[in-house]
This record gives structure tokens, sequence and C-alpha cells, in this order.
């Protein structure tokens, strides 16, 4: 119904009186038809569109229910409203149950009832005409909605593909476990995944589901070692209302929530010996109960644990179930810190770069050689997670279009250089003229690496005139092209200004 279109009210009643006082009354707001008998109300809806039909009850030719509930079987969506004067209980049963009547209007009625009334109907009709015109559409549109389903699963299956993990083709490490997770994805057996934090590990548990027979059903991923005890056998499990203070509702858990897919507890290797229990009911049985109740039921949930902790170690110290081990491991897979995987480490920063860049809205060419040279030696003990964090550091705080090893935390640098806690890698080997000079020069080189190789710089803050500094590179063999300064060549072509 057009906004420019005004609503149609039909009044029927045989006495002329009502049938001018009722026109006059909503004439303002509604184009009002009148007809004195049913045959003619009858007639007039053959050739309108009406909204809502007002009738009078008691008539010569018909009835008012009789009239409406003809309009009922030809035309259903109209609204129908009876006027009477009379309160008979089988009237209002007859009317109710054969001309489905909308509203009843007892005489004497007023004017700012009738108005309301119509006005209530007449929204009505258009929120009937609204929902029939929306079933139409989604009758049209879901095989345009199923398409764009199946797309983004493909999208996720594929953002999640084993071929999307970062390695490169001579990463004989990351190679292998992705092609033993590859080759295990299509097994419903429970898989640990085992390596540092921050090695990926949700990320191949991802990979995992996706690439499985389950890839349509669900994944949740809980992490198991920042829960207590109490909630996460809530969140797990779910619980009653009232089951415990502040349990005002009921709560579905994501066990019963993937049923039929994946569920992924990381830090598996952090849950007390209580809860190792309940878990491993969960595994034998696939029998949940949620807290506060007596009731179980059955789901079917394929398990994917990780840790950073070594679980074989756990059990000989009597802190993690056997019976629990081989419950969720399967079948493992370990990967490998981001130290071990140094052919990576410069596909890895790319595309971390990459994503940097566009959340931040900052581009840059990318990074120098000898930032990428510190990338492979540090050891990072937070794995890619610490990558990460660097990467954004530096593009931050980056003033060109390179990031250099000059913009590196000055933590890092420092590891870098070998002043990690006052010992230095490999000096407790060789003489002590040999151990000094090591730690000079690796001094040496986090201060030029900080300058920017800048030599003057460097000196000044080392408290060493330009040439005393350059002779000293030379005799260490300290340049700009590694961050290893025992093993760089000579430089012959270290800066003296920027």
């Amino acid at each position: 119904m057009s906004a420019l279109t005004r609503p149609t009210v039909l009044v029927v009643d045989d006495e002329r009186r009502s049938l001018e006082t009722i026109q006059r009354i909503l004439a303002d707001d509604y184009d009002v038809l009148t007809a004195q008998t049913g045959s003619e109300a009858l007639a007039i809806l053959e050739q309108e569109w009406v909204q809502v039909v007002i009738s009078d009850q008691r008539m010569p030719e018909m009835t008012g229910v009789e009239l409406l509930t003809r309009v009922r079987e030809r035309w259903p969506e109209v609204l129908r409203i009876i006027v009477t004067g009379y309160t008979d209980a089988a009237d209002t049963i007859r009317a109710i149950n054969d001309a489905g009547i909308y509203h009843f209007l007892a005489k004497p009625w007023h004017p700012d009832e009738l108005t309301q009334t119509v006005r209530n109907a007449v929204h009505l009709y258009a929120l009937q005409r609204e929902h029939d015109r929306l079933s139409v559409e989604m009758k049209l549109i879901a095989p345009t909605m199923e398409r764009r389903l199946a797309a983004q699963r493909s999208a996720i299956r594929n953002a999640f593909h084993f071929d999307m993990i970062i390695r490169a083709p001579s990463s004989t490490h990351m190679n292998l476990v992705c092609q033993k997770a590859a080759q295990i994805a299509t097994f419903d057996v429970s898989v640990l995944i085992t390596g540092e934090t921050g090695t990926g590990k949700e990320l191949v548990a991802r990979a995992l589901h996706y690439a499985s027979l389950r890839s349509d059903k669900p994944f949740f991923a809980v992490n198991c070692g920042a829960i207590p005890d109490e909630l996460l056998e809530s969140e797990l499990f779910g619980h009653k209302k009232g089951a415990f203070t502040g349990a005002y509702s009921n709560r579905i858990g994501l066990l019963e929530q993937a049923d039929g897919g994946t569920i992924f507890l990381d830090e598996i290797g952090d849950i007390s010996p209580s809860f190792q229990v309940k878990l491993l009911r969960f595994l034998q049985q696939g029998e949940i109960r949620p807290v506060g109740s007596n009731e179980t039921r059955i789901v079917d949930v394929r398990v994917i644990s990780a840790t950073h902790r070594d679980l074989e170690a756990e059990i000989a110290n009597h802190r993690f179930r056997e019976d629990l081990f081989y419950r969720l491991a399967v079948t493992v897979l370990s990967l490998p810190a981001l130290r071990e995987r140094g052919d990576d480490i410069p596909l890895i920063a790319r595309h971390v770069l990459d994503k940097a860049m566009a959340t931040h809205g900052k581009r840059v060419r990318g990074f120098s050689e000898e930032a990428l040279a510190c990338f492979r030696e540090y050891a990072w003990p937070g794995n890619v997670r610490e990558l990460e964090n660097e990467i954004v550091r530096m593009l931050i705080h980056a003033d060109r279009d390179e990031l250099g090893a000059d913009l590196m935390s000055p933590t890092i640098l420092r590891r870098l250089t070998g002043d990690v806690g006052g010992h230095f890698p490999g000096d407790d080997k060789g003489t002590l003229k040999e151990r000094v000079e090591l730690i000079e020069a690796r001094i040496l080189r986090e201060a030029l690496i900080r300058h920017r190789w800048n030599k003057s710089r460097a000196a000044e803050e080392l408290g060493l005139s330009r040439v005393g500094l350059r002779a000293k590179l030379g005799r260490y063999g300290l340049d700009p092209g590694g961050c290893d300064p025992v093993t760089s060549d000579a430089a012959g072509g270290a800066q003296e200004e920027d």
C-alpha cells in the first residue's frame, strides 16, 4: 500500500443515519465506502480494494456475522469489525468461530473508540501485507542465500587450509607437520597438539576441523588454563538455573552447542585433577550432565586439545591422568618453535606486516636485509605472537618506507647482542682477552644498529672517537649486513653519517 494511497474502509448498515455518522468520523483519514445490505457490500468488494469492513450485526437481508463469514471466505486478508447492541453469547461465539472477527464494537460506541479500532485494524492489515511480501521474497532468495552460505563456508575452509599455513618450501619441520595433519584430518579421532605458546596450535586445530567431515558443523575454542574449574565446567557442560550463585538462567554448554562439530581445548595440561575426571567420562561415554541437573545428554563432538606442557612428564609426576592422556592423544602433532623455522621467518614476517598495514592504514615497502637477519638470529621465546607484536610496533614507529633493525625494541636488540641477564652466549670459553673482546663487539653492534649505523652518533654515545670506532669495527669485522658480529665479514661501506 503506497504512502500516498489512503486506506479504504467499507461500512455496512441498514440505517442511513448510522452510515453517515461513521462516514463523517472516518472521512478525514480514510476513503469510506457505504452499503445498506450484505449483497451490496459484496458487490463493492468485488470492485474495490478494501482493507477494513465494519458491519452492523442486525440487518434484514443477512446478519453481520453471515456477511463477514462470506467476506472471510473470499477475502481473508480484510480485517472484519462488527457493531452490535446485543450481548448474546451465542452470537459472539459464532462471530469468533465463523467470521473470524477482529474486533467487537458495542453500541453505543464512542468516536474515539471507533477511530482507534479502525487505525489498529489498518495497521494490522499493513503488517499482514508486509509479512506476505517478505514470505515471497524469502522463497525467491533462498537459493541465493544457500549459494552465499556455501561460498562463505568455502572461504572459511580455504582460510584455514593447511596450504595457507605460512612456510617455506624448504621448511622441513612445518611441512612434515602439515602433511601429517592433512593425513589425519578426515579420521574422526582425538588429536593432541603440542608446542610452545604462540606456535599456532589453534590455527592448526581450525585447519583440522575445516579439512574434516565435520567442516559444516560448529567449531568452538576454549582456553582451559584461563578459566577456573567451576566456570570451565559450566562453559563446557552447561548449567541449570539456580545451580550456583549467578546462575540466573539455564545455559547450554559448548559441548552441546558443538554437537556434530569440533571443540578445541587449549592448554589442556592446566586443568585440575578433579576436572580431569569429569572430562574423561565425557570422552569415554560421550555424555554430558549440566551443572545442577540430574539428566545426561549424549553429544557427538570431536575433541582437539593442545598444551605447551610435557604431558608425559606431568603423568610421571602424577599431575595428569594417564588414561585421559590416551583418550586425548590418539594422534599427536608437535609444532616446532619459531626459532626452529629460520627459513619461514621472512615469509611469516611479510604476512604479518601485510595484515598490520591493512589494520592500521599505514604502508611501507618492507623490511631491510639487516632487520630480516636479526629476525632470523633472535630466539623468539614468544614465537609468532611476539613476532606479530614486534612488527606492529616497528610499523607504528617507522618514519620511512622500510622497516630497519634500528626500529626493533631495545629488549630484543640487547638479547641479539647477548646482553641477557649479564650472560653472553659463548663467553664461557676462551681467554679473558677473547671474552672481553666478544662482549665489546656485541656492545658496539647494538649501538650501531640503534643509530642506523651512523658511526658519529654511536661513537659519541660510547665515548669513542670516530677513528677509534672505525678501528674497532675493522678489528671485529662489524658491518650492517647481518646480526652476528662474530661471523660478519669486514665492512667497507659503514656509514659515517645518515
